[in-house]
């Protein structure tokens, strides 16, 4: 069984993942501003270069969230 307290506490929880989470969501309401994504149109922002701290305009896209979260 999963222990969620665990890896919140050893890895999601780090100012590091914290960082890059924040930056993540920003990119998302960013596009959702600009109204290139919608709340539930199961579509993900992704990050070109893989960086989610890079939320410059041209490394955005939007694109299927099965299709992003395949992506090697």
């Amino acid at each position: 069984m999963r222990d969620y307290k665990k890896e919140y506490k050893e890895y999601q929880g780090t100012p590091q993942q914290l960082k890059r989470r924040a930056s993540r969501n920003a990119a998302r309401r960013r596009l959702l501003a600009q109204g290139r994504v919608n709340k539930g149109d199961g579509k993900d922002v992704d990050h070109k270069d893989s960086n989610p701290m890079n939320n410059s305009k041209g490394n955005l896209h939007v694109m299927s969230a099965s299709a992003n979260r395949s992506k090697k």
